[in-house]
Parts: C-alpha cells; structure tokens; sequence
C-alpha cells in the first residue's frame, strides 16, 4: 500500500553536492521511521542516515558532517543532502520507511537512485 520514490541522483565530481528526495504516499508518513539506504556494487545494503517521527537523526560515522537528513511532514516527503562527495559515497540510494506496531512491522522501499560520484 505504501510507495516510495527517490529523486535527485545523478552525476557529480568530489567534493560536490546532491540532494536527494523521496516522496512517500499510501501512509501515515508522520508516524514512520525514515532511512536512506545505499548499496554498491559488490557490496551489503549499508544505512546512511535515518530520521524518526519526532525528528531524531542518525547518520553513519563516514557521512557525518557531510550528510543531512530532514523531513517534511507536510509534504510527506525525506530529503538527503549530501555535501562532500567521494568516490566511496558512489552506490544505489534507497529510501525506508519503517513503522513497527504491536500486531505489524511495515516496511516500504523505494526503487532506488543512482549516485555516481566520479571526475
């Protein structure tokens, strides 16, 4: 029922910047947990940040400092910037939307942008 889709990806040299965007709809946005993901070819699905429903981040230790997660309640919709690009920041950027409840574990993903960071 839910539906998450990524925007924003593309193409940018080291030590530039995108942003990334992810539109939620069929949920109650307000209440879920909020990820972004990334996978690299050869490697595991890693979380890159996350953000809860009363606006608490987390980020892992190599993006902190570059990377900002936000959302906007309003328009349903999480947001990555990410300043300071390098080549290992380069991978598939997935969008997450969890929310566990006593009767039910939801768990939404969207289909994923690239992120190429190369000169």
């Amino acid at each position: 029922q839910g539906q998450l889709v990524e925007s924003g990806g593309g193409l940018v040299q080291p030590g530039g910047s995108l942003r990334l965007s992810c539109l939620a709809s069929g949920m109650n946005f307000n209440r879920y947990t909020m990820n972004w993901y990334r996978q690299a070819p050869g490697k595991e699905r890693e979380l890159v940040a996350g953000i809860s429903s009363d606006g608490r981040t987390n980020y892992k230790d190599s993006v902190k400092g570059r990377f900002t997660i936000s959302r906007d309640n309003v328009k349903n919709t999480v947001a990555l910037q990410m300043n300071s690009l390098k080549p290992e920041d380069a991978a598939v950027y997935f969008c997450n939307a969890v929310l566990n409840t006593f009767l039910k574990k939801y768990d939404y993903w969207g289909q994923g942008t690239q992120v190429t960071v190369s000169s």
